[in-house]
């Protein structure tokens, strides 16, 4: 068996689709599965659509995921040029090939379009883009193109019998000749059309397996053809469902729907996007959903490929991030986390490291944190009714006693650190005979104004420092004894 070869061929037309990722990922699993070569091709034939600096943002992506390509445009390889416009020169070459062989034929009519849209098929032409010009000699053709005329060169589909090509999840797939179009290979200008550039540079560069999504079943057949014009070996085929939004719509680039660049500014990690984008079409042989990149390359296998389209599942992926989230070690997730803390709390003095690890549990993505730590530098006008709770059995009047008790002993401390904290809040439960939300929840509340905080009132005390507990503690007491 030749060494197997999979490529990935974006167009750089503007940010990553998570679709687009899951047939990287795809390729780059079944590549080293095998032990096989991953190479990186950029198509950028399509100029109207083209986007300036999208290439970089393919190579960041891929990289970011640790989908590291063996060839490319950056790091060379045997087979380049890998950026499609840099291989014009071949394409016009092959396309001659085939009419010299019958297999194609240069079509002159005058409404013939390079991308073959409805409104400007060939003269007489039926749905199938078939014209007189099939039927021309070819001496009669190189008349006309040496008097000046400019086709294009149409692939010459027979008119009878069937193709079969084989796809390796749908299976052995048959089709009428007679149902297949003359589809341009070479466009007036010269460029090639994708379908032909696609079989010229997969054979070119030695491309053993093609994962795409399911759109180009129709055109396998037309590229089996070409295949077999020229005398080549056909690759594995892996065409892939869509990925869905809901049961009716297509997840879409087109409709802003979600990209990898978009996930990662919402607050999700690399890893969890990558894990669940996995599972979005393949469903593993065991109970195991948290892969690393490692453990997906053993696991992965053709067999695990849905026939279904895959719905887009935003709880689902959150509650995969989420297990990446709280498998960091806190000083990882503290570089995760910071900068989305300090979009609300940029008071100096805060233990980033306390808050951090009572944050951590409660972190799904990373753009949870802003609202939850925002009391941090100013603290809300906050209603006396929240020290009011019937299961710790406090209330404004027992909050305002506790306050008062939990001050001094606040205002006592030499040190400010959470043991230290502790074991001062928990001796003055003991002293108290009390239960331990008749102090600490009140200290909650007067510390953060909010019935749900990272953490109870050790936390935050140990978050705030003790200048600002203290502050923030006669706040409260204040208020409590105005509303009296």
């Amino acid at each position: 068996m030749a060494k197997v070869r999979t490529r990935f061929a974006p167009s750089p037309t503007g940010y990553m689709h998570i679709g687009n990722l899951r047939t990287a990922l795809y390729t780059y699993l079944i590549a080293k599965k095998h032990k096989g070569d991953f190479i990186l091709r950029i198509e950028d034939t399509d100029r109207e659509r083209f986007v300036e600096g999208a290439t970089e943002v393919i190579y960041k992506t891929l990289r970011d995921c640790g989908l590291n390509w063996d060839e490319g445009p950056d790091v060379g390889g045997d087979y380049g040029p890998y950026i499609q416009s840099e291989r014009m020169g071949m394409y016009k070459e092959y396309a001659e090939k085939l009419v010299e062989t019958g297999d194609a034929y240069y079509c002159f009519c005058d409404k013939t379009a390079d991308d073959d849209s409805e409104e400007n098929k060939p003269s007489g032409a039926a749905s199938l883009n078939r014209c007189g010009c099939r039927d021309c000699s070819l001496e009669d053709a190189k008349k006309r193109i040496a008097d000046g005329a400019v086709p294009v060169i149409r692939q010459k589909i027979p008119t009878e019998g069937t193709t079969t090509f084989h796809d390796e999840i749908y299976g052995d797939i048959t089709v009428d000749n007679a149902d297949l179009d003359d589809q341009v290979l070479l466009k007036s200008d010269g460029m090639p059309t994708y379908n032909f550039a696609n079989v010229v540079d997969d054979h070119t560069m030695g491309i053993t397996h093609v994962v795409r999504g399911n759109e180009y079943l129709s055109s396998a057949p037309k590229y089996d053809l070409l295949y077999a014009a020229f005398g080549w070996q056909p690759p594995v085929y892996i065409h892939v469902e869509h990925i869905m939004k809901d049961a009716q719509h297509k997840l879409a680039k087109r409709d802003g729907d979600a990209s990898f660049q978009d996930l990662i500014t919402k607050g999700y990690m690399t890893e969890g996007i990558l894990n669940y984008i996995l599972l979005l079409g393949w469903a593993p042989k065991g109970e195991q959903e948290i892969f690393s990149l490692d453990e997906m390359i053993e696991a992965f296998d053709l067999d695990g490929i849905s026939k279904s389209p895959a719905i887009f599942d935003g709880l689902k992926l959150k509650a995969i991030n989420a297990q990446y989230v709280r498998a960091l070690p806190l000083e990882k997730y503290m570089e995760y986390a910071e900068p989305y803390i300090r979009q609300t709390a940029k008071r100096e003095g805060i233990d980033i490291k306390e808050l951090c690890s009572v944050l951590q549990p409660r972190t799904e993505v990373f753009t949870d944190i802003p609202e939850q730590v925002d009391f941090i530098d100013v603290l809300p006008q906050y209603d006396l009714e929240l020290y009011t709770s019937k299961k710790m059995k406090t209330n404004p009047e027992t909050a305002l006693v506790a306050l008062g008790k939990i001050l001094p002993v606040m205002e006592s401390l030499d040190s400010f650190d959470h043991d230290t904290v502790h074991d001062a809040l928990f001796k003055l439960i003991e002293t108290e005979g009390v239960k331990n939300g008749y102090i600490l929840w009140p200290l909650r509340i007067a510390l953060c104004g909010k019935q749900v905080s990272p953490g109870g009132g050790v936390e935050l005390a140990v978050i705030l420092g003790k200048d600002e507990t203290i502050a923030r503690i006669k706040k409260g007491i204040e208020l409590l004894e105005a509303a009296k």
